[in-house]
């Protein structure tokens, strides 16, 4: 089940693309935005971090970091963020434990992969507790990001 507002957010540590260990804990203090993706390198997710990459300014501006986390391995996530010069960590979460302590996986997606991130958008707030929860269950959906936007320039106020 996935989490709800007003929940602590559950702690992780996870490898980033540079293979570099990244643990929620780090941001203690700050806005945390955690995109949950299903897999790197296709159309939508690339379409959703991309526009987080065109406009990382936006959430610079309200003490936010932003992460993103999937199951693909830190080899993969190192080329795509390569490729498409993103400006923000992504975390491999390859054996989908943080997935699944957040709620959004799934069970069975396409071509019978077991397993996969659901497109999802958490913010965590200064004190480490869910401040927005977004699961989505079509991948092909994205998340509300005017609200997002919104919710994160209320937190920094």
């Amino acid at each position: 089940m996935a989490l709800q507002t007003g929940q602590k957010a559950p702690q992780f540590s996870l490898y980033n693309s540079e293979k570099n260990k990244v643990s929620l804990a780090d941001y203690a203090g700050k806005n945390v935005l955690l995109l949950f993706f299903p897999q790197a390198f296709t159309g939508v997710c690339t379409k959703e971090l991309c526009a987080i990459r065109d406009d990382i300014s936006q959430y610079n501006n309200t003490n936010a970091v932003v992460l993103g986390i999937s199951v693909d391995s830190v080899f993969t996530l190192e080329k795509f963020k390569a490729e498409q010069n993103y400006n923000f960590d992504l975390l491999s979460d390859f054996n989908k434990e943080v997935s699944n302590s957040y709620g959004c996986i799934y069970t069975d997606w396409i071509l019978d992969m077991k397993g996969v991130s659901k497109r999802a958008a958490f913010i965590i707030d200064k004190e480490g507790d869910i401040a927005y929860a977004e699961v989505l269950e079509s991948a092909g959906d994205m998340p509300n990001f005017d609200t997002i936007n919104e919710m994160l320039s209320s937190l920094a106020a």
